[in-house]
């Protein structure tokens, strides 16, 4: 009973510190934009800014992973944690865009958490468990959603200055709690003789990088999407920073907390039914998020015909929320395949898929911004994540789908009755 607590414990104290790492993570979603109106950026150098935080939470994840797996994930996650919040205070103090740059890299590092938490709780549980305590410990993404309520709140009564003071408190108490309600298991660890090189050899194995690119879309593009939303809103139906916020925390709230869900259902029904509904369900929200506002006339026997064609802030709203429920879902479901395919090295091929998805959440806030500048489309960021659906989905059929059936027991069996 007593493991069975410290497990519980753990659980709760790693879910908390994730959710404030990735309320910090970002941050720039929010404050972003009124450094935008300061420094006069344009729609590709406001992508940079808000992504530069996630290229070193992506890059640090695959060493991070090897380390959790080496020296055990409490001592991994306090030192990464304290390290941050120097560099979070710093922001307060930042004038130029390269300042942003420069110390949001820094920043950025609190992203990492993800791949040192998800195989640390995932080996004080059971394997018909993990699915689940990995989905509660990924509901820590809410902390993108908890950003949105507690930032612009910040901005409006203080300026966004405090926003960067104001976390970085909230994080040096949060690594004191999760130092005293943590613990650690020497049975845990991956034997120290285990080499750098030989865990990194998973990046040649075909079913990682296919993990790889299903990730990119579940975690890379939840996101990529909770950066951009707030100034969407604001530029797209002309909300203030408080309302844009609230609404565009109907995507990432479900995105973070129905993870659990996600992982019940990935242990339930199995790692593939999951995926390959939440893709399904994306690729059609996708399509009716691409749609841009359109005014066209048409000649008719009486005469000519204005008509518009595009989303109301209400459907849009509707849409991302489904959208968010569909990658809380998926970024379950992809840990499942994880620890149903590798069990001993939960932590280094989390790390190469982690860092896959926060390098898709690097890389798409910037391309979001040079299409707007190129097409002046808002909506041409959802055309260009359609796209990415496309493959996965394209990828998912020929080597799980169609093998499944025309390779499986099942088409063996017709054939045999035929």
């Amino acid at each position: 009973m007593s493991k069975q607590r410290q497990a519980l414990s753990v659980l709760i104290v790693s879910t908390l510190a994730f959710t404030v790492c990735f309320m910090v993570w970002m941050m720039f979603g929010v404050i972003g934009i009124p450094i935008k109106k300061a420094l006069d950026l344009n729609a590709t150098e406001f992508g940079l800014l808000t992504a530069t935080p996630v290229l070193t939470g992506s890059l640090i994840r695959v060493p991070l992973g090897i380390w959790t797996d080496k020296y055990g994930g409490r001592i991994v996650m306090t030192i990464l944690m304290l390290v941050t919040v120097p560099a979070i205070w710093l922001m307060a103090y930042a004038t130029q865009y390269w300042h942003f740059l420069a110390i949001g890299l820094f920043v950025g590092l609190a992203g990492g958490s993800f791949s040192v938490g998800t195989p640390y709780v995932a080996r004080w549980f059971p394997k018909n468990r993990q699915g689940f305590a990995m989905g509660v410990y990924g509901a820590g993404n809410s902390g993108a959603a908890v950003n949105k309520f507690v930032a612009p709140a910040l901005v409006v009564a203080f300026g966004w200055a405090m926003v960067p003071q104001v976390y970085a408190a909230i994080m040096l108490g949060t690594v004191v709690l999760f130092w005293i309600f943590s613990a650690s298991d020497p049975a845990h660890l991956v034997p120290s003789n285990t080499k750098f090189s030989d865990q990194l050899k998973m990046l040649k194995d075909p079913k990682v990088i296919k993990y790889c690119q299903y990730y990119s879309i579940v975690f890379g593009g939840y996101v990529a999407l909770s950066l951009w939303m707030v100034q969407y809103y604001v530029g797209e139906y002309g909300l203030d920073i408080r309302a844009a916020a609230l609404l565009a925390a109907c995507f990432s709230l479900p995105g973070g907390v129905l993870r659990a869900v996600g992982g019940w259902l990935s242990d339930k029904h199995g790692a593939h039914k999951v995926t390959w509904w939440v893709m399904w369900v994306s690729w059609i929200c996708l399509f009716l998020l691409s749609y841009p506002q359109t005014n066209f006339t048409i000649l008719t026997v009486d005469g000519p015909k204005s008509f518009h064609i595009g989303l109301n802030v209400y459907a849009f709203t509707a849409l991302m929320f489904i959208l968010g429920i569909a990658f809380a879902f998926g970024k379950a479901s992809v840990f499942k395949y994880i620890s149903d395919d590798y069990p001993g090295n939960i932590g280094t091929v989390s790390g190469i898929v982690g860092l896959a998805g926060g390098l898709g959440g690097f890389v798409l806030p910037i391309m979001f911004g040079a299409l707007m500048d190129l097409t002046g489309i808002r909506s041409s960021a959802f055309m260009l994540m359609y796209g990415v659906v496309w493959v996965s989905l394209i990828w998912m059929y020929w080597t799980e789908v169609r093998r499944a059936e025309v390779m499986g027991p099942k088409a063996t069996e017709f054939h045999l009755a035929g």
